[in-house]
């Protein structure tokens, strides 16, 4: 579990090594709302306190039911309700939305790139998502953001990097159809074959990936590829997991197609990115492996509602359109049947601080209840990160990432688009 980059867990290290006193200064803070969703199966808890001490939950409590520290000093939210920090498992900060990348790709270096996530990582820590999977950027800039965040020189959620994908000629990482003459920078690294393919792995994970994103299948936003298409053998996407597995590093798979997605989920992949068309098999092996689907709702809507003003070619456009409806059916069956689910959004499809969208449609068009929904994306989401033991809950001894919005989202789950108060680490990032 990384929540440092390794110069910060030194310094946290040699604080840890002073006397008691020199820790002992922060006043206590405790948090008083109108209800508090825990982020398990607990039911809710009414006038709810919240003792955080330093970063961390010590007492969680109806009002008058736990000591609270003397001094502490009191952050009234009356007629809001407390949840756990989110966790968007699927985004790539330092995207925009557009044709996929190619242009952004061919037009713009990765200066550019690095800026975007600078940005679009504080947008989403004040929308609520204080923890993130960067699932695939270039050139390392997600690596290097997750330092900077962990070491308080630059806001932004918890971050796991994923660094360069991993994808295969042609494929949907690969940018497609210009001139073969024409140099391109791509935003994966691209390999075919056993040999390369464990190269590929040790190669991220040499400079900083936690977790290993490959493209299993063809993609909406790709050029020139179906998303029916599987762009790896068995053996292949055996190889990444096998080799990942052996540098204690987890695999995402982006798959749409339930070939792809059914020979990941046999390779032993932790989670399937999309899932958009998963069939029974799919969701029979995803239960017996204990896969994580990362569904990635809202994205097709973008597509089909905005894309053509926002430089989205034809061809996704018509991509988008033939699978949204099997997007609802299939998810919904899989999410019904036990599959467990991680909440992710695909945020640079779209804009970032959309990312609570996805709760919307899950609730009135997938038949899962808010409870339910707030879940994939509490701890779930810290289970799938291997995060739960400090986060995904409000718990004593838990990290105190804490959001708060007015009103009940058990009634209406969009309130969770307008997040009101954010704190993380102990820290408050946004109040009302």
């Amino acid at each position: 579990m990384r929540f440092t980059s390794r110069p910060a867990l030194l310094a946290f290290t040699l604080l840890l090594a002073l006397p008691a006193a020199a820790q002992e200064g922060e006043t206590p803070l405790v948090i008083r709302a109108a209800r508090l969703i825990i982020g398990t199966d607990a039911p809710p808890v009414l006038n709810p306190e919240v003792v955080i001490e330093g970063e961390r939950i010590t007492a969680v409590g109806p009002t008058g039911a736990i000591p609270i520290p003397r001094g502490a000093t009191v952050i009234d939210l009356s007629g809001h309700t407390i949840l756990p920090g989110l966790f968007d498992c699927h985004v790539h900060l330092g995207g925009i939305p557009g044709d996929g990348g190619d242009t952004q790709k061919m037009r713009e270096t990765v200066a550019h790139e690095a800026n975007y996530a600078v940005a679009h990582a504080k947008i989403t820590l004040e929308k609520g998502f204080t923890s993130v999977r960067n699932i695939g950027a270039g050139n390392y800039h997600d690596a290097a953001l997750r330092d900077m965040v962990d070491r308080g020189i630059v806001p932004g959620p918890r971050i796991q990097a994923a660094t360069w994908g991993v994808g295969s000629t042609g494929g949907h990482a690969d940018i497609n159809g210009w001139n073969p003459d024409v140099p391109t920078p791509g935003y994966a690294m691209i390999a075919d074959g056993v040999d390369e393919l464990r190269r590929a792995v040790r190669f991220q994970v040499k400079y900083g990936a936690d977790v290993i994103k490959v493209t299993a299948s063809g993609g909406v936003l790709s050029h020139g590829d179906s998303v029916h298409d599987q762009a790896y053998s068995f053996e292949e996407l055996k190889a990444i997991v096998d080799t990942a597995t052996m540098l204690d590093t987890p695999v995402g798979a982006h798959a749409h197609s339930p070939a792809a997605m059914n020979d990941a989920i046999r390779a032993g992949v932790a989670s399937i990115e999309h899932g958009t068309l998963i069939d029974d098999e799919g969701i029979r092996l995803a239960k017996e492996h204990g896969t994580f689907i990362v569904p990635t709702i809202y994205t097709l809507d973008f597509i089909i509602e905005e894309g053509a003003e926002n430089g989205v070619p034809e061809h996704s456009i018509v991509k988008a359109q033939e699978i949204a409806t099997m997007q609802r059916e299939r998810l919904a069956a899989a999410f019904h049947a036990g599959v467990k689910f991680a909440y992710g959004t695909d945020a640079a499809v779209f804009p970032h601080g959309r990312n609570a969208k996805d709760f919307g449609i899950m609730v009135d068009e997938m038949d899962i209840s808010p409870m339910a929904a707030i879940q994939t994306a509490t701890i779930n989401g810290a289970e799938l990160l291997g995060w739960e033991a400090d986060l995904g809950s409000i718990e004593d001894g838990k990290l105190a990432d804490i959001i708060a919005v007015a009103g009940n989202p058990l009634d209406d789950i969009r309130l969770l688009e307008d997040v009101r108060f954010v704190m993380k680490g102990g820290e408050v990032v946004k109040s009302p």
